[in-house]
């Protein structure tokens, strides 16, 4: 799909999604990532440590979350900057044969940008109705 920048407009959704997470998609990112802290894979160490159970790695969930913009623009190349912060965390429960968390990702055109041949995706990303990334925004180079 190609994206004209002259079609862009500040408001335009691009589109949503629904993430589910299980304990085992958080021990393959830890594995992929080197991130081994327990509070992503041992329910015991999580609740000493006074969470209330396993919570995803923040940055699983931000990267999981740009796939909306990188699928949207068709070349995940063309995404030059993503920044975000993160405000709450994503419990996975552990659940047979379910997702142990299901999170909820759209997208809207924040600011359009035809000097530089940008486009700011903002994107809303929640975990339970609530945010879990605050200013999570995506700088995509359109042509």
């Amino acid at each position: 799909m190609s994206i004209a920048l002259s079609e862009l407009s500040k408001g335009s959704e691009i589109g949503s999604t629904t993430l589910e997470f299980s304990r085992a998609d958080l021990i393959r990112y830890a594995g992929a990532s080197g991130d081994f802290n327990p509070i992503h894979w041992n329910e015991r160490f999580a609740r000493e440590v006074e969470l209330p159970g396993v919570i995803a790695h923040g940055m699983f969930t931000m990267g999981t979350a740009v796939q909306l913009v990188s699928d949207w623009i068709s070349d995940p190349g063309a995404v030059i900057d993503y920044q975000t912060r993160f405000t709450r965390p994503v419990l996975v429960e552990d659940i047979d044969g379910a997702p142990g968390a299901v999170i909820e990702v759209t997208g809207v055109i924040g600011a359009v940008d035809p000097d530089n041949s940008t486009a700011r995706v903002d994107l809303t990303v929640t975990f339970n109705g609530q945010k879990v990334l605050v200013k999570a925004q995506a700088v995509v180079r359109v042509w």
